[in-house]
């Protein structure tokens, strides 16, 4: 595994890579490090998919508010190279923060409407920071596919809206979210909970639960389904609701119709103390308003 820091390193590198090899496929996992098996999980799926493999490892200071864990977001660089490495990945790209913003340095992107909804809306510039890293990595390796993770299912609208606005030439692939054994999804901030937050931190996926459930039986009147989330999400006495709600998994719209469409995204985020997580389902429903 090659580790490069340069942005025109890691561009050269790709760039000489596919001129030698012009019928194989690079493939592009980004991430901000502390790694566990939801982020293997897309390494695996770039592998199977794609020639080579780049993982990016970068804490973007561009979409972490100014009180939020920016400074103490867990960095484990040196296990992370060694998972990375075991996993058969080819690059390694990790620049500091001077490397991708230069000095003076003033553009953005931004996805004002998608991105001001779930937490663009609770965390005002989230979704700007992150459609503007993903643009740099996008433009610095060039990949064929890019891997996402069905758990960060806002993100992924905002990125699929930037592509296609921004004629990126690449296929955003989401993979299904990786979870505990107790349902809990995988998340680098998962660390910060001590073991009573754990617990309670099972309700956003219990209340995901309750949801499909009350659907599988045959419910689809919106506000039955709307009031079945906030019930079991209240079941907690740790937990504060930042947002919990029905959408277009598109435009993160809410959901308005009376009765439940073809396809919802349901979502959810909160605090457990002072460790937001989120998480989310879709619903597909075959002829849902027939």
């Amino acid at each position: 595994m090659q580790i490069v820091s340069s942005p025109l390193e890691m561009r050269a590198a790709c760039k000489a890579y596919q001129r030698a090899k012009e019928q194989e496929t690079i493939g592009l996992v980004p991430t901000m490090g502390a790694l566990h098996e939801g982020h293997l999980s897309l390494v695996r799926a770039s592998r199977q998919r794609c020639d080579r493999t780049v993982v990016s490892i970068f804490v973007n200071p561009l979409q972490f508010g100014p009180t939020e864990d920016l400074a103490r977001y867990p960095r484990t660089f040196e296990q992370d190279c060694r998972m990375l490495e075991e996993e058969g990945v080819d690059f390694l790209f990790a620049p500091s923060p001077e490397e991708m913003y230069s000095p003076g340095s003033e553009t953005i992107v931004d996805v004002p409407v998608t991105g001001g909804r779930l937490d663009g809306a609770s965390r005002p510039g989230h979704f700007r920071g992150v459609a503007t890293v993903v643009a740099k990595l996008f433009n610095i390796v060039q990949p064929d596919c890019a891997f996402f993770g069905e758990k960060d299912a806002a993100q992924v609208a905002v990125l699929r809206k930037m592509v296609r606005d921004l004629n990126f030439d690449l296929n955003l692939i989401v993979c299904p979210t990786v979870r505990e054994a107790s349902e809990l999804a995988m998340s680098s901030r998962n660390r910060y909970l001590n073991e009573q937050e754990r617990v309670e931190a099972k309700t956003l996926s219990r209340s995901l639960r309750a949801v499909a459930d009350v659907v599988r039986q045959g419910e689809r009147r919106l506000p039955v389904i709307r009031e079945t989330l906030r019930e079991t999400l209240a079941h907690s006495s740790l937990l504060k609701v930042d947002y919990a709600d029905l959408v277009d998994p598109e435009t993160l719209a809410a959901v308005e119709e009376d009765k439940l469409p073809a396809e919802t995204l349901v979502a959810v985020a909160g605090w457990i103390g002072t460790t937001r997580l989120i998480d989310n389902c879709t619903l597909r429903i075959d002829g849902a308003n027939e």
